[in-house]
């Protein structure tokens, strides 16, 4: 049983460790919130649907280069220690956040403003490649016995954190700036107040202590017997990407894209998308603890299956219920359903994940797999569900994008099987 003190330090370290998480999403946050105005200052176009895109586009070129952060700064954290790494990717987060807040539109710059904006989004994309994992990785090694899948969970809870942020911020520069100054140099804000927190996560983070996991290893892997080690593993690194892209194309719909939706999609008010997105962070940071505790009592596995069918058969009715009379309550309803969804499969997938992974290596194959599905599936989830909606004139069609990566999570959980995932609670 542990002490008090000891208690206390944990929650400390969660907290230290999770600030850097923050920061990501916050940033990737605001770019999804703010991608209409962002693609009309830096990708102006005759045709609104081709602006939006490109500003999409541009937010998931940044999911190309996680992979490569992943599996380059992941060999760093295994090699070097979990605070170190955490540091690195904490430092490249600030320069691509940086980049883009100051970088002036397209009118000032011509094709050296989307230039300057796309290296931006690859350095934030090469560091975000490994941080999601090194946060997850840390956390199961600090955790409890019998609490890894309650740890781990508050990786994903920093990044509802800022969801709620974010939303706030649009509601705030909403109600006190007109449409064409949120359009015209409001958007920047948000941008501009990670910038100023950068100095404050920093200073947390740099207090980590290494975890005893890492520390009684006898022999820390090199660069190049990580990479074989990774590349050995394929099949487990494949079926983890797998069970990611449930988690990554769900979570970047009902968060990054339900502004877009709900104001270019739906003809909502903009307050009303941002305040749905608001109750969606709340729910998300509900959820994910709750599950997260669940999956260590009754094991990881019937939860994946569990909530990977519902998303199945539920998600294309839910949306085509919804388009087929828009409204705030309607969007209200069927994104708290999603996220109840999404919630509920990644309380238990993160912590499965980290399980699954080979120790000498578990930082990077993580990653990767992890960086894998956001780069192929889940980073594009706005730019794909923007095209589908305007080829195909169907509102609703994002919800068959939801069930096929429903379908790959549930393939993933099938595949890997009882050996693979926790059936049962475990030390952690």
């Amino acid at each position: 049983m542990d002490s008090a003190p000891s208690r206390v330090a944990k929650i400390i370290a969660v907290l230290r460790v999770s600030s850097g998480n923050f920061l990501e999403m916050f940033d990737f946050f605001v770019f999804g919130y703010y991608a209409a105005d962002i693609g009309r200052t830096f990708f102006p176009s005759t045709s609104e649907f081709a602006s939006l895109l490109s500003s999409f586009m541009t937010f998931g070129a940044g999911f190309l280069m996680r992979p490569l952060g992943a599996i380059i700064l992941g060999a760093y954290i295994d090699k070097h220690g979990r605070r170190a790494g955490l540091l690195l990717t904490l430092c490249l987060m600030a320069a691509g956040i940086l980049l883009i807040a100051l970088i002036p539109g397209y009118a000032r710059w011509g094709w050296l403003a989307p230039f300057a904006v796309v290296c931006g989004r690859l350095i934030q994309g090469f560091s975000a490649g490994v941080e999601l994992g090194g946060v997850s990785i840390y956390l199961a090694e600090i955790a409890t016995p019998g609490r890894r899948g309650f740890y781990v969970s508050w990786q994903s809870g920093s990044q509802q954190v800022a969801v709620m942020v974010v939303a706030l911020l649009g509601v705030a520069i909403n109600a006190y700036l007109e449409p064409r100054q949120v359009a015209q140099w409001g958007w920047r804000i948000p941008f501009l107040i990670g910038c100023l927190i950068v100095p404050l996560i920093f200073v947390l983070r740099r207090g980590l202590a290494e975890t005893d996991a890492f520390l009684a290893q006898k022999h820390h892997a090199t660069a190049t017997e990580i990479f074989r080690g990774v590349a050995r593993h394929w099949r487990l690194v494949l079926l983890g990407m797998f069970m990611v892209t449930m988690t990554t194309v769900s979570f970047y719909f009902i968060t990054a894209y339900t502004p877009t939706f709900g104001t270019a999609v739906l003809h909502l008010r903009a307050t009303d998308s941002l305040v749905v997105t608001l109750c969606v962070g709340v729910s998300n940071l509900i959820w994910l603890p709750v599950m997260g505790a669940l999956s260590d009592r009754i094991g990881r596995r019937p939860l994946l299956l569990v909530f990977t069918i519902l998303t199945l058969v539920s998600a294309y009715p839910a949306l085509s219920w919804l388009v087929a009379a828009p409204s705030f309550a309607r969007l209200m309803t069927v994104e708290l359903w999603l996220s109840f969804l999404y919630g509920s499969y990644n309380g238990a997938m993160v912590v499965a994940l980290t399980e699954i992974m080979p120790p000498s290596i578990r930082t990077s194959s993580f990653a990767f797999a992890y960086s894998l599905a956001t780069a192929t599936f889940g980073g594009f989830t706005p730019a794909i569900s923007t095209y589908l909606i305007h080829v195909t004139g169907n509102r609703a069609v994002p919800g068959l994008w939801l069930m096929f990566a429903a379908l790959c999570g549930l393939s993933a959980a099938l595949l890997i099987g009882r050996r693979r995932v926790a059936e049962t609670p475990q030390a952690a």
